[in-house]
């Protein structure tokens, strides 16, 4: 990539409305397949820039989507995503909780090139103190219960950025461009719906990226690699009622089978082939203290250093609810709530993010070979790789403090799912840089195997 196209793609990057735009999606913060304001505004102004629009049903395959809120809630959020500036049109496409949004263009002979970016928030409080700077600086969520402490509303800004200089761009790129918008990526739950829904089966190269926290602005890793695999679950426990003092041998207890099986599920042993967990996020159960509870709520989740480790420890929790509700004589549904595998970066596509990076001159770089958590573009990863592409995941620095990563102090960094995260907004105008240099870089090395 020679000098004269990274400075056209500098001059291209929207730096100042990147911020506005970060900005008033941290505002409206919307939770996933809530996302309704959100992806409306992206859908609209995508296809202002030129790029072929898919929004709706046509995105997300309807039943691979995994923890989508009840009807009630779903059509409460729609109403208020109209109330507060959403696009009309696309928002009625959007209605039943489809709020992905797939953008494309194709400039000729070349490879397919696809950049995710997910889009929703978290269900947490943000805080209100002011050194908060949302709130400082008035743009904290004014959604209660919904806000963005993960960086999800940077990422979609950065997407409108790189679609901005991508179209500007237009006449330099030799192939197909696909933008991803992706709803419910908290939880692992929205991946897996465009994976089935065919989007990444022409995909030859496949980049995601991700804000991170305790990397100082400019550093960057061209590759997180050790996403444990993980699936997510619900059990709802039903007995039967009865009077606590006249008749208790007439009740079959929920709540003491739903206890029950959370003590099973942590006593679990691990597994000395790789890492593994469980754990019971909530509880829930009881109406009185002289009724036998008839119902209980368990919200639980495993996940495994591989996929087939994340299988074994679902598959003995599966064993332990069963008995837990049979030793009560209650009984035991499971839903499941999200689930996404494991997956590990191309080492080539690594290396074609590294010397992009250098040419720009703005990073230096990081490794990461155990993430820990999960992340569901791992699926939208396994199915590129699959039909013979290349995907990466990338990281890029964004602490509010330029706290540096190899920092044994970290009491300055603004943790992601927590009521005080922040990250520093410079770092959205050197991701769209990369990741539209990454587009052009790629459709300079011809075929089907990508860069």
């Amino acid at each position: 990539m020679d000098r004269a196209l990274i400075q056209a793609i500098e001059q291209a990057a929207p730096a100042d409305q990147l911020v506005a735009v970060r900005r008033d999606f941290h505002q409206y913060a919307e939770s996933g397949w809530t996302e309704f304001r959100t992806s409306s505004l992206i859908a609209r102004r995508l296809e202002r820039l030129g790029f072929e629009v898919l929004a709706g049903r046509s995105v997300c395959a309807a039943d691979a989507r995994m923890g989508v809120p009840p009807d009630s809630v779903l059509e409460a959020r729609r109403l208020r995503a109209i109330d507060q500036g959403g696009d009309p049109e696309y928002i009625e496409a959007a209605r039943g909780g489809f709020t992905g949004v797939v953008a494309s263009f194709a400039g000729g002979a070349g490879p397919t090139v696809a950049l995710r970016f997910d889009i929703d928030s978290l269900d947490l409080i943000e805080s209100d103190a002011p050194t908060h700077r949302p709130v400082r600086e008035g743009f904290a969520s004014v959604n209660v219960g919904a806000w963005h402490a993960c960086g999800h509303d940077g990422h979609a800004a950065v997407g409108l950025g790189v679609a901005e200089v991508l179209a500007k761009l237009r006449r330099s790129i030799q192939g197909s461009v696909k933008l991803i918008f992706q709803p419910a990526e908290e939880g692992v739950r929205g991946a897996r719906s465009i994976v089935a829904a065919g989007h990444l089966d022409d995909v030859d190269v496949l980049i995601g990226h991700h804000l991170f926290t305790g990397w100082g602005l400019g550093e960057m890793a061209a590759s997180m690699n050790g996403y444990a695999a993980t699936r997510k679950f619900d059990v709802t426990f039903e007995g039967t009622a009865a009077h606590a003092g006249a008749s208790p041998e007439e009740g079959r207890n929920a709540l003491l089978a739903a206890a029950t099986a959370t003590i099973g599920l942590h006593a679990l042993p691990r597994h000395r082939s790789g890492f593994t967990r469980v754990n019971v996020g909530r509880l829930e159960a009881g109406s009185g203290r002289n009724i036998i509870p008839c119902r209980a709520l368990l919200v639980a989740e495993v996940r495994g250093e591989t996929s087939a480790l994340c299988d074994s420890m679902y598959e003995r929790a599966m064993r332990v609810v069963e008995s837990a509700a049979s030793m009560y004589g209650c009984s035991a549904t499971v839903r499941s709530m999200g689930e996404a595998g494991t997956a590990s970066c191309d080492a080539v596509l690594a290396e074609r993010v590294k010397t992009t990076g250098a040419r720009l001159g703005d990073f230096t770089f990081q490794s990461v070979n155990r993430m820990g958590g999960s992340e569901d573009f791992t699926e939208m990863m396994r199915r590129v790789q699959s039909h013979g592409g290349l995907a990466t995941h990338i990281g890029i620095g964004a602490d509010l403090h330029g706290v540096r990563r190899d920092t044994s102090d970290r009491s300055t960094v603004l943790d992601g799912h927590t009521p005080t995260f922040d990250f520093d907004e410079r770092a959205l105008k050197l991701a769209v840089h990369l990741l539209a240099a990454l587009v052009l870089d790629a459709m300079s090395a011809p075929g089907r195997a990508g860069p």
